[in-house]
Formats: structure tokens, C-alpha cells, sequence
């Protein structure tokens, strides 16, 4: 239809030249020192659509050039683009970083520049080229200035995996400094650094964020959760009021856990509070046995220790054949100088279970007996059990 309708206008453009031109006698006279050229009107029209159209098609040519001219080098720019990205999946890191340094001295768009410098700077990181990796970080600045995101999240990747955590959570908080909500990949980053600083207060803020926004799995969520509580206790394990505190700011749930309540009871135990660590490991026991608790029961001796061997023989009269429950009952009893029962639990401990804790426990309770054979005897056993051990 358009062509048509060209069709239509050139002959009615023609049609009016030529019955214009039967009424005009007119010229047009140019004046260039020292010539003169006279032409009529009809004849300087005639010229002037000549070189319209003759400066309309070289005008066309010219533009085909240039665009041939730009898609060769954008197609040049994604072809090495493209062979950067399969040679890095590849794990070929040095051809990666060969290709996107070569698309990137093209200078395209300012999103090709970033994913090219992005790329050059992973596969740099890969050959442990650091000073490179750095310099096509700062290049990925300069020639992609709006992309900031993927900037700072390579850099801050790159320099967790090194090891720099300082460094990659102050490349977050330049990117937090943005404003927006932020990607739930850098809050796992951030997670990273956090870890690895040891904040974690952090840590906990961010494991309770990510349970929110993420469909992280539910177990990796409380490991996470659960690792940086133990770490808490850990780390406020050096001062008793700030270990109560923060063993009271755990729900009831919380401190029934066994993980954390040993870990709990340790601190304790170091900071000589037997009361407390007793109570800790005694709530837990009474929700679930555990070993690991009960072998630290054995170890809060203050002046409760008849209540400790009542509390453990409730246990065991649920749990009866519990290695570990006997073993710590014989200990309480040994204490108590209750020579007759420790050695009797002491012995249903090791024919349930054979111990080298066990056996030396009994090879110090024949030693107060003054049964030295009977202790050296239970003291050698306990040795294989080491030796044993250091074998396997």
C-alpha cells in the first residue's frame, strides 16, 4: 500500500513539474567571480532533485557502511563475551580471562563491560592472580559506573574465598549503603563474613532474615541457628554474668537442647559454677538422655552429690542398660565413698559396654581399696583401649 501510494505521488509530482514548467521562463544566475552561470528555472529544479537524490542515496550507502561497521564490532564484542563465559565453565580460567579482558578494551554498554570485567576478575581469582583481579574490579568501576551490584557482590564473593572477611563485609556495606532490599545472595554472603568474624550475635539476625525471605531448608536453617548459639555460649563462657545472661535470653525449647545445654554446662563447670551446670544438665537429662550429658553430670561434684546419684538412678531405673548412665553413677558413688556400689555399676558398665573410661575408673577405685593388682589389671586394660584407638 505505502509503495502504491509513492507510486501516486511521483506522478502527480511529475505531472505538476511539467505543467508549471509550460508557464515558467524565469533563470537563475550564479555568481562566482570569475564565472557566471545562467540556467532557466526548469532546468536549476531538474538539478536540485538530481542532487537530492543523488545525496540521498550516498547519504544510505554511508549509513550501511556505519552499520555494518557497528554490528561487526558488537558482534565481535558478544562472540568473545560468549567464549569468556564457556571457557570459565569450562575451567579454562585463562583463555576466560583472555577473552573477556579482549571484549572488554572493545568498550560496549556498560552492562557487557560489567559482566566482562566481572568474569575476567573470577577467572583471575581462580589462577590466584590477585593484583588482576583487583585491577579488573577497579576497571568494572570505570566502565560500568551504574553497576554497582554486580561489582561489589563478585568483589565481596572473591575476597571471602580468600579468606579477607574484613574487606568482603565493608564491599557489603558499600552495597547496603545503596538502599534497597537486598539479595537474599548477599545476605548469605554477609552470613559468610559473619562466620567467619565470629559475630555471632550477627549471624543469628541474619539465620532469622533469611529464614523469612528465603526457601532455605528448615534443617539447614536450625543448624545454622543452633552452631551459632553453641558459639555464643562459647564466647560468653569467659564471665559468668554474661553467660547467665545470655543462657536466660534462650526460650525453654532452646535449653532443653542437649547441644546446647553441654555446652552451656562446660562454661559453667570452667567458671566453677557445679549449681548451675547441675541444673542445666539435669533439665535436658530429664527431657532426653543424652551421653555427652551425662558424662558431665560426673563432673558437677559440689555438695549435692547424694541428690546427683538419686537423680541418676531414676534415669536408669528408665534406662537400665545405659553404659554411660552406670558409668557416671559409679563415679558419683566412688565419691561419695560408696565402695560397693560404684564397683558394681562400674562392672555392669563395662559388661554392657567396655570402656577405657570404665576400666580406669575402676583401676582408681580398687587403688583406694588398696587392690593394686585388681587396679593395675583394669589400668592395662584401659591402656589397649587407647593404644587401640591410635591404631584405628
Amino acid at each position: 500500500m505505502r509503495l502504491v501510494l509513492w507510486v501516486l505521488f511521483l506522478f502527480a509530482a511529475a505531472v505538476g513539474i511539467v505543467y508549471v514548467a509550460q508557464f515558467n521562463s524565469g533563470s537563475v544566475l550564479f555568481n562566482v567571480p570569475p564565472y557566471k552561470v545562467e540556467l532557466t528555472i526548469n532546468n536549476f529544479f531538474i538539478l536540485l532533485i538530481v542532487a537530492f537524490f543523488i545525496f540521498y542515496v550516498l547519504l544510505k550507502i554511508l549509513a550501511r557502511i556505519l552499520g555494518f561497521s557497528f554490528y561487526f564490532r558488537r558482534k565481535r564484542i558478544n562472540d568473545r563475551t560468549l567464549v569468556g563465559l564457556k571457557a570459565f565453565f569450562e575451567g579454562k580460567y585463562d583463555r576466560a580471562q583472555k577473552a573477556a579482558a579482549s571484549a572488554l578494551r572493545l568498550n560496549s554498554s556498560p552492562i557487557i563491560n560489567g559482566i566482562n570485567a566481572a568474569l575476567a576478575a573470577r577467572a583471575a581469582h581462580k589462577l590466584e592472580d590477585y593484583t588482576a583481579r583487583d585491577e579488573f574490579l577497579a576497571a568494572s568501576e570505570e566502565v560500568a559506573p551504574g553497576e554497582h551490584t554486580l561489582r561489589l557482590i563478585t568483589q565481596a564473593e572473591l575476597l571471602l574465598e580468600e579468606g579477607r572477611h574484613k574487606e568482603a563485609l565493608d564491599a557489603l556495606h558499600s552495597l547496603y549503603s545503596l538502599g534497597g532490599l537486598q539479595s537474599i545472595t548477599a545476605l548469605q554472603l554477609e552470613l559468610r563474613a559473619q562466620q567467619m568474624a565470629q559475630n555471632w550475635d550477627a549471624v543469628m539476625d541474619l539465620v532469622n532474615i533469611l529464614a523469612n525471605r528465603y526457601p532455605y531448608g528448615k534443617g539447614s536453617i536450625e543448624q545454622l541457628k543452633h552452631h551459632a548459639q553453641q558459639e555464643s555460649i562459647k564466647k560468653n563462657s569467659t564471665n559468668l554474668d554474661l553467660l547467665n545472661k545470655y543462657w536466660h535470653s534462650l526460650n525453654s525449647m532452646e535449653q532443653l537442647d542437649s547441644r546446647l545445654a553441654a555446652t552451656a554446662a562446660k562454661g559453667y563447670i570452667a567458671l566453677n559454677d557445679m549449681a548451675t551446670a547441675q541444673r542445666v544438665i539435669e533439665q535436658s537429662l530429664d527431657s532426653k538422655l543424652d551421653n555427652e550429658l551425662i558424662t558431665l553430670y560426673s563432673k558437677c561434684l559440689g555438695n549435692s552429690v547424694s541428690w546427683q546419684i538419686q537423680r541418676a538412678e531414676n534415669w536408669l531405673s528408665k534406662n537400665p542398660n545405659n553404659a554411660e548412665l552406670l558409668l557416671t553413677l559409679g563415679k558419683l558413688c566412688t565419691y561419695c565413698e560408696l565402695w560397693g556400689k560404684a564397683q558394681n555399676y562400674l562392672e555392669a558398665s563395662l559388661s554392657i559396654e567396655p570402656s577405657r573410661a570404665a576400666h580406669l575408673a575402676l583401676a582408681q577405685l580398687f587403688e583406694k581399696l588398696d587392690k593394686r593388682e585388681l587396679a593395675s589389671d583394669h589400668y592395662h586394660k584401659g591402656l589397649g583401649f587407647s593404644l587401640q584407638k591410635q591404631t584405628i
